[in-house]
Order: C-alpha cells, then sequence, then structure tokens
C-alpha cells in the first residue's frame, strides 16, 4: 500500500476508506457464508437437497435483483446512497438468521434480503473504480490492493465463524456480523465520495445487450460462472465433506478457508504487478490451470497436512479470478463500471446456482466424494472458455 503514499492527504483517508469498507463487510460475508451448509443442516433441519436449493434459489433472486440495481446505479443517483441501503438490508438479514430457524422464511425474505444486501460489494467496487479514474490513479494496483481486504477479511472470517458457531451458537455469530455491517454503515456515509459520473448512452437492451451482444463479454462469462461453479461447490460441500466422510475436525474447514484466504492476498497483489507484463488472458489461463490441479489434489489427498499444502493452489486459483477477472469484464464494457462488476458478480451468482443443484444432487444420491470429480470436469471446461476470450472492448467490435 505503499503507493498511496504519494498521494495528497485528503486523498489517502479516501482510499483507506474504501479498504475498510471493503474489509469490513468482507468479513461480515466470511462471517456468514462459511457456515451455513451447517447452519442450514443442523439448526434448521434441511437436508442435502434442501441445503443446495437454498444457494440455488439465493443466487437466482440475487441475479435478479443486482440487475435491477445495477442498471439504476449506472443511469442515475448517487452509488453511494444505494450502497447504504444494501448494508441497512444486510443488518436486517443477519438479525433475521440470527433468531429465525424456518426454512420457509429463510429461503423467501431471508434470500431477498441477502439479495440486496450482495449488491453492496460490486456497487463498492463501482464506485471505487470510478473514483480512481477519476482522480487519476493507478486502477489495477488500487483495485488488486482492495481486493486484497476481502481475502484479509476471509482469513479471519472463516475460523471465527466456525469458533462462533460451535462454541457460542449461530445467533451470536450472526449478531456480530449484523454489528460489523453497522460499523461499515458509518464509515461509508462519513467518509466514502460522491462522483459524479457522465451521462453515458447505455446500449440498447442494458446490461443484456452488453452480454450477448459481444462474444467475448459472452465467453469471459461462461467461464467466470463455471470458475466459480467450482469455487462454490467446494465451499457448500467441504465442511460436510471433511467431518462427515474423511473423520477430520469440523474447525478444519475454517483454517483451510482462513490458509487459502491469507495466501490469496500476495498471491492477488503479485497478480497486480504481472498483469502489466503479460496481460489479463493468460494471467486468468494460469489460474484457471492452478483450480484444474487443486480439485485434482482433493481427490487423491485427504491428510490434514495435504489438505493444507493444496491450499496454495486454491489461492492463486481465487486470488487471480478474484481481481484480474473483474477487471477484465470492465475493460471489455469501457465507461459502464457498474454493469460490467455486476456482470462478473451475477457470474458467481449464476456459479452458485449451479454448484447447489449439482452439489446438492451428487452429495445425496452419490455421496460428497462424487462431487470432487464433476469440479475437475467443469474447471477443464472453464479452461476452454478462457482460451477463446479476446481482449476486444465492446466499443471495437460490432454487436453481431
Amino acid at each position: 500500500m505503499l503507493w498511496f503514499l504519494t498521494t495528497s492527504r485528503r486523498l489517502n483517508w479516501v482510499y483507506m476508506a474504501f479498504m475498510a469498507v471493503a474489509f469490513m463487510v468482507g468479513v461480515a460475508g466470511a462471517l456468514q457464508a462459511p457456515t451455513l451448509s451447517l447452519f442450514l443442516s443442523r439448526e434448521v433441519g434441511a437436508p442435502p437437497f434442501l441445503v443446495g436449493m437454498f444457494y440455488t434459489v439465493n443466487a437466482i433472486v440475487g441475479i435478479a435483483v443486482s440487475f435491477v440495481l445495477a442498471q439504476r446505479s449506472d443511469s442515475r443517483g448517487d452509488r453511494r446512497k444505494l450502497i447504504i441501503f444494501c448494508c441497512l438490508m444486510a443488518v436486517a438479514n443477519c438479525v433475521l438468521f440470527a433468531y429465525n430457524r424456518h426454512y420457509t422464511t429463510l429461503i423467501t425474505l431471508g434470500v431477498l434480503l441477502a439479495a440486496i444486501a450482495n449488491t453492496a460489494m460490486p456497487q463498492i467496487f463501482a464506485l471505487a473504480r470510478e473514483y480512481a479514474d477519476s482522480s487519476a490513479r493507478e486502477v489495477v494496483m488500487f483495485s488488486s490492493i482492495m481486493r486484497a481486504q476481502l481475502s484479509l477479511a476471509w482469513v479471519i472470517g472463516p475460523p471465527l465463524s466456525f469458533m462462533l458457531a460451535l462454541n457460542y451458537g449461530f445467533t451470536t455469530m450472526f449478531l456480530m456480523a449484523a454489528g460489523i455491517f453497522v460499523i461499515s454503515l458509518g464509515i461509508i456515509y462519513f467518509a466514502l465520495p460522491t462522483v459524479h459520473r457522465a451521462q453515458e448512452q447505455a446500449p440498447q437492451g442494458g446490461i443484456s445487450a452488453g452480454l450477448w451482444g459481444n462474444k467475448n463479454v459472452r465467453r469471459l462469462f461462461l467461464a467466470s460462472m463455471l470458475m466459480w461453479t467450482c469455487n462454490t461447490m467446494y465451499i457448500i460441500d467441504m465442511p460436510l465433506w471433511v467431518s462427515s466422510d474423511l473423520g477430520l475436525p469440523e474447525s478444519l474447514a475454517g483454517v483451510l478457508m482462513g490458509t487459502a484466504a491469507g495466501l490469496e492476498i500476495p498471491a492477488m497483489i503479485l497478480a497486480g504487478f504481472c498483469v502489466k507484463r503479460f496481460g489479463k488472458r493468460p494471467m486468468m489461463l494460469v489460474a484457471t490451470a492452478m483450480g484444474i490441479l487443486f480439485y485434482l489434489g482433493l481427490i487423491f489427498f485427504h491428510s490434514r497436512e495435504a489438505l493444507l499444502g493444496l491450499q496454495l493452489f486454491n489461492a492463486i486459483f481465487i486470488g487471480i479470478i478474484a481481481g484480474i477477472g473483474m477487471l477484465w469484464f470492465q475493460d471489455l464494457m469501457p465507461g459502464r463500471a457498474g454493469a460490467a462488476t455486476t456482470l462478473f458478480t451475477n457470474s458467481i451468482s449464476m456459479g452458485v446456482i449451479l454448484a447447489g443443484l449439482i452439489q446438492g444432487s451428487l452429495a445425496e444420491r452419490m455421496g460428497h466424494s462424487a462431487v470432487y470429480p464433476a469440479m475437475v470436469g467443469i474447471a477443464l471446461v472453464a479452461l476452454l472458455f478462457t482460451f477463446r476470450v479476446q481482449d476486444v472492448t465492446l466499443r471495437e467490435t460490432a454487436v453481431e
């Protein structure tokens, strides 16, 4: 972060605020996501298929809500106000999960609140991109360091999540997440800037035109969706697989997630330096190859030490696609930071939809061990789509 010490004091505080918000919102999310499958299975009493269905419904609603909010954020209004609204809904969602154990309520009202809440992060990154552009700062490194705050949050969040849930209960865990969102609201309200954007005419058809009207954006969306399908299948299945099939401590799941997140930070920052020399496409190809090696390793190596060692491949995989992938979308869709960032996050949501369906079906019918060969196959298809993406922007490509 030494690079922004050369900026003025006023700009330092704004950049630090962006870093703090990304970290705080990331911690709140990292407290909830790792133990969600355990919460639904043990506290709510949902069978494996309904656990997977919850992730799928959550992702479908999230896509619909984020598309609507992204369209509005790019066309009019103060993006900062939208972020505040999303964080308020996040607080309400945490309180609901803290005190409610009815599956129907959680998959309806809870999913709606979560969909609005999850829109906060892409809007924070979109605002950061616009602010960096308006202040003539280095976008790639700023975004990479900011994205590293999410990885740092996931170093802390998963172990803390399992510690709180297993020792103090899920109610305490969700209430702590709510408190972190409240602190984040204060930082957003008092420290994040309002960026006045020039009005641009969106392509006819809105976000969908940016997706289906350009083959490179389309291929990148499919590649990213499949990468996140693999990652989400791992997040859903691993805590259950580690404890039920491998007979290892439940707390190991949090350690594995935290280790991967810790390793993601240097991987992400190093990727920010390397992308200038090698380009985004080669970096994404390397990342996908590392993901394939990681999922292959999960099939053959099951000791605690081996699982920890494999997290290096997982960290390189996620560290690159999470940072460089988002920037690649933005490069392919210049002038539409909100729409491009939302496409990236919706590729994650689509991945969650597929992951919930595939993981839930495989785990219930064939056991947890069947999930990991499926990840390898999906990652191979993702590699093929990534290979076919070219670095061409929407302005340089005619709509087909």
